[in-house]
Order: C-alpha cells, then sequence, then structure tokens
C-alpha cells in the first residue's frame, strides 16, 4: 500500500498501519481481545518489508523487548488491552526512567480484573497518571475515529522520539473493532539523530543506560528533569477538537467513542435550539485544561460522557475549577451510552 489510496479497514488495522508509516522498525506484542488482530496484522506487514516483528511469550516479554529495543535506536512497539497493559506497567515505568521512546498502544476492554471483552475508558487514570511506579508520565492520545486511530499512532513515534518517553495511544474496545474508510497517504519518517543509543563497546564511546540511582540526590534531579520536560509539553502538545461551541451555554465532554456519541446529541440538542457545544480532548497527557477553563465561564453546566466510573469527570472538574457545576453520564461494563441518554440528562439539567 503506497501513494495516496483510500480502503475499508478496522481499527486495529489501521493502528498497526499507520505504526508502519510512522516507521516503526519492530513490534513485539502478544494476543488478548480486543486488540489481536494488530498483531496478525503486524505478523503479515512487518517482516514482508524487512522488519521486525516476534510474539513474545507474554506481556511483560513483549514490553521488554521494546525496552532492549529502543535503547538501541529502534522505533518499537508493542500493543495490548486492560490486564495485559498492567502486566507491562514496571517496564513502562523503567522506560520513562530511561528516557526511552517508545509507543504502546491499548485497546481498553471491560474491567477491574480479567473483566470483558467489550469496550471501555477505565484505562484513564492508569494511562494518564502514568499507572507505574514512581513519578513519571506518558505522553497519551485519544482517536476518536478508525482515520483519527491510523493518523495518531504515526504521530506517536514522532512524539515518543521528540521527547524520549513512552506515548501511550488510548482507543476503546469499539474503536478497534470499527470499520470506517481511511486515506492510507505516504508519510516522510524522520527520525531525529540518537546520539544516546547503545552501539556496543567495540564501535567507540563506552555509554550506559540504566534506572538505578542510589545517590538521592542525583535521583532527586534525574525527577526534576523529567517533570520539567511534562511541564513543557503543555503549549506544544496539548491537542483538542471542538464543536459549536461559540455560543455555548451547555458543554458536553467526551474522548474517544463517547466523543462521537456527545457529537450526535449536540447536533440533536441544537436542533431542538438548545446552545449546546462539545470539547473532545484528543491529548490525554497533556490534557487541555486551558482551553475547558477558557469556556467555563460563560456555561451554565458541564456534562462529562465516559466509559468509565468518573475518571475523565475529575480533569474536566480540575479544568474547569468551579466556574460551572460538572455532571456525569456514564456506563460500564462494556456498555456504550447512547445519545438519547445524552440528550435526556442535559434536559434535565436545563429543566
Amino acid at each position: 500500500m503506497s501513494g495516496l489510496e483510500k480502503v475499508l479497514m478496522k481499527g486495529n488495522d489501521a493502528m498497526a498501519e499507520g505504526a508502519i508509516r510512522g516507521g516503526c522498525d519492530a513490534y513485539f506484542g502478544y494476543p488478548i481481545t480486543p486488540q489481536s488482530e494488530m498483531l496478525e496484522y503486524m505478523a503479515r506487514r512487518l517482516p514482508a518489508l524487512g522488519k521486525v516483528f516476534v510474539q513474545a511469550e507474554s506481556e511483560i516479554a513483549g514490553i521488554s523487548m521494546v525496552y532492549g529495543a529502543a535503547a538501541v535506536g529502534a522505533r518499537a512497539m508493542t500493543s495490548s488491552s486492560g490486564p495485559g497493559i498492567s502486566l507491562m506497567q514496571e517496564t513502562i515505568s523503567t522506560l520513562a526512567a530511561a528516557e526511552l521512546p517508545a509507543v504502546i498502544v491499548n485497546v481498553m476492554r471491560a474491567g477491574p480484573g480479567v473483566g470483558g471483552i467489550l469496550p471501555a475508558q477505565a484505562d484513564y487514570f492508569q494511562a494518564t497518571r502514568g499507572g507505574g511506579h514512581g513519578d513519571h508520565h506518558s505522553l497519551v492520545l485519544a482517536p476518536w475515529s478508525v482515520q483519527e486511530a491510523m493518523d495518531l499512532t504515526s504521530l506517536a513515534f514522532d512524539l515518543a522520539d521528540k521527547y524520549r518517553n513512552p506515548c501511550m495511544v488510548l482507543a476503546d474496545g469499539l474503536l478497534g473493532q470499527a470499520m470506517e474508510p481511511v486515506v492510507l497517504e505516504d508519510r516522510e519518517v524522520a527520525a531525529p539523530a540518537k546520539d544516546w543509543i547503545l552501539t556496543g563497546a567495540a564501535q567507540g564511546e563506552r555509554k550506559v543506560i540504566t534506572t538505578l540511582r542510589l545517590d538521592p540526590e542525583e535521583l532527586e534531579a534525574l525527577n526534576r528533569r523529567l517533570e520539567a520536560k511534562y511541564a513543557g509539553l503543555t503549549p506544544q502538545e496539548v491537542r483538542y477538537s471542538t464543536h459549536l461551541v461559540d455560543d455555548a451555554e451547555y458543554l458536553l465532554v467526551g474522548y474517544g467513542t463517547c466523543g462521537r456519541v456527545a457529537r450526535s446529541a449536540v447536533d440533536e440538542l441544537r436542533a431542538a435550539g438548545f446552545r449546546v457545544g462539545l470539547m473532545r480532548p484528543i491529548s490525554l497527557f497533556p490534557f487541555p485544561y486551558e482551553p475547558i477553563r477558557a469556556l467555563a465561564s460563560q456555561l451554565r453546566a458541564v456534562l462529562v460522557v465516559e466509559m468509565s466510573a468518573g475518571q475523565l469527570l475529575q480533569d474536566v472538574e480540575l479544568a474547569v475549577q468551579n466556574r460551572a457545576p460538572v455532571h456525569l453520564v456514564n456506563r460500564l461494563g462494556g456498555i456504550v451510552p447512547g445519545a438519547d441518554e445524552i440528550v435526556l440528562k442535559l434536559r434535565e439539567l436545563i429543566q
């Protein structure tokens, strides 16, 4: 597939193709529903391109292979869901501490525990608050369409390299399984020079990549440097989209599939004469606090739509800072909220 063409693709396949077009050199993964098609797609495509594909013996092995490949300069990635991402958390923390770029795709399923294979958004805190031990963050991107899933997965490799940091693409199970037309466009890959990579002792200067720092002042210096890096992300890497917010009195906030459902509800409410708009976060870390805060003073109420137990709600409340009341409509266990539920809730708030 090359040039510019439009094809029908499943979300998981589109993210895998987006990774390839983003310069992915190596994929290490383990099958788990609802993202197993990504592994299957990579198994077909990467070896044919002369790149590396390994089905690891476990999720822990897969993310550890990503660490090794990133240390020698490869654009490396893995993908999983729910319990598999939980198993990877120690190494994701270690990737952040070692300042190694890596891409992780999480196609969320319902939990907690083994849960079910239907879509959910309950890994929000795990993704945006680091997930693993210690003070660290991954950059987090949340697509709402199959096209955006492809494009953001390509972008994730650029961001990971730019900031020498893990970058997570956070999709829900519905998006992973959905099929939509996507435009396939060749993308120029320009990975930055990596003078920090391990090249082998026989090839010049000896280099060490480690996260063990027994001197507390040295470890504090690392933490301070990481915090400065995370703070510097916000002006450049905050991503969001809006729909009919200029005159809105009520604001819906949702990401991923919930953002799409919320947009349908906005259009229905607008047709009925209500001044409602939509704010959709695309980057979940860094989160668009300021754009939401700037809208809040004109609003009568904010309604958060999510497939989790108020996780996105907390970030929206932090953004709004009591400038308007914030309410929640959500479903759990793998159930997607419907536009009718959102419309009913907002009509109740208006009345």
